[in-house]
């Protein structure tokens, strides 16, 4: 797979399932949380992801959420969901390099899902084979697909909250009804992080 980086140093894989990229915002998985409910097993997932995003955002701006708002939003997010603060800081110091760990990547994949929805998938991974071939079931599964590098991110903009679709689509009640069984399932995968979409 051939890769290359943009001016800000962010890896893009050019492969015909993925692109990488990095953005945040307003997206479907804290509505998805309320409905489940926290058990433990949730929570440890929960603490999973969001300590992913504390070492990328320490790695990427050092260590200080006073000087990197990134990980202050990190470490904001992982308190509100009730992450001890231990956890918290070995995972800032996996990002400083202070602690030994794999290295993280985040990666955007851009898919289609039932109905031809447009969906931006976020991930941050210690593998990304293990990662696209996991989304690539898991969209298959529900009636989804991967899409290539540009084939639905043309239609998103960046917003203040993060990302917001430019236009809007409409699908009827089985799609719906599909598309939330497909976003819970991807929310349940470790590595997916947040999930954008046109509806």
């Amino acid at each position: 797979n051939k890769e290359r980086r943009d001016a800000e140093g962010l890896i893009y894989g050019e492969e015909e399932y993925g692109r990488t990229n990095i953005m945040s915002g307003h997206s479907h998985w804290a509505g998805i949380k309320q409905r489940n409910g926290l058990n433990d097993v949730k929570r440890g997932k929960d603490f999973t992801k969001f300590g992913k995003l504390i070492t990328i955002a320490a790695r990427e701006g050092g260590g200080n959420p006073e000087s990197n708002l990134k990980l202050k939003f990190a470490i904001e997010q992982a308190r509100a969901a009730n992450m001890p603060k231990e956890n918290i800081e070995r995972a800032i110091k996996r990002g400083t390099g202070e602690l030994k760990g794999g290295t993280l990547e985040e990666i955007i994949y851009e898919a289609y899902g039932p109905g031809g929805i447009m969906m931006i998938i976020k991930t941050v991974t210690d593998n990304k084979n293990r990662t696209v071939s996991e989304v690539k079931s898991i969209l298959s599964d529900f009636g989804g697909k991967l899409g290539g590098p540009g084939s639905v991110m043309w239609n998103f903009e960046k917003a203040e909250e993060g990302l917001k679709p430019k236009s809007a689509f409409l699908v009827d009640e089985t799609a719906k009804n599909q598309y939330d069984k497909l976003l819970e399932a991807l929310v349940e995968q470790d590595d997916v992080q947040e999930v954008f979409d046109n509806i």
